[in-house]
């Protein structure tokens, strides 16, 4: 009787030795997923933003521009004119802003994912407006933000280019921040619980857990709805 009963209390200790490892490995795992996700985020960040402050450089100077063009037609120099407003030109080349929402850092992540979309050939309707300060940091907002899209996009390109939609929106809502991703997906999720995001293998799966964390650590709200033919996610933030 005690061989067998030091035979189960070993069995125990080992299977909770076994629980505690893969706990630990799995933070590791997470903590380790984060910082390189973070980092990505934080080069495209700077890119973007970048991008935007030139534009916004050259929307500042854009009078100046239209005083050279004039002195060139002036001066009767249509060719110099055309010279520079193909200069002009070129400086805005791949530069596509399409969200002035008030927050400098959601124009850049918003700005960057949309633009990629619409050139994957998705149809996009979106609405943005963000309050330029929030109780969300900035990394913590573009997380929440790139994830959504990312993962948007990532279901549409699985579905039939005619059908391929992504429907966005943020503002405020009962004086907190709220956003809304409606996307085209072949998928029909009966229950959406914590076993269906960790069955999500590669970028979507940790984009899931990534929003989840952002959410809890806020104590935000998040819903999402699977239904024939779109999946829709729904985040509530406080301001």
């Amino acid at each position: 009787m005690k061989i067998i009963m030091l035979i189960l209390s070993g069995m125990a200790l080992l299977t909770l030795v076994i629980f505690l490892l893969y706990r630990i490995l799995d933070g590791i795992y997470d903590r380790r997923v984060a910082a390189y996700q973070n980092k990505l985020l934080k080069n495209e960040m700077d890119e973007v933003h970048n991008i935007y402050l030139t534009m916004r450089g050259w929307r500042h100077d854009y009078h100046n521009h239209i005083q050279s063009v004039k002195a060139y037609l002036a001066m009767n120099s249509p060719e110099e004119a055309r010279v520079y407003l193909d200069a002009l030109e070129q400086d805005l080349d791949d530069i596509n802003l399409l969200f002035n929402t008030g927050n400098i850092n959601a124009d850049a992540i918003l700005n960057a994912k949309i633009s990629l979309a619409i050139k994957k050939g998705i149809r996009v309707d979106y609405k943005a407006t963000v309050p330029r300060a929030l109780t969300v940091s900035d990394i913590d907002l573009c997380v929440v933000i790139g994830n959504l899209i990312d993962n948007a996009v990532e279901a549409c390109e699985k579905v039939a280019s005619e059908n391929q939609f992504i429907r966005l929106y943020i503002g405020i809502l009962q004086k907190q921040l709220y956003l809304s991703v409606s996307n085209a997906t072949n998928e029909v999720v009966r229950k959406l619980d914590e076993q269906y995001i960790s069955t999500k293998r590669g970028n979507h799966g940790h984009g899931l857990k990534r929003i989840n964390k952002i959410v809890d650590k806020y104590g935000g709200f998040i819903n999402r709805k699977n239904e024939p033919g779109v999946f829709v996610t729904e985040i509530m933030l406080p301001l």
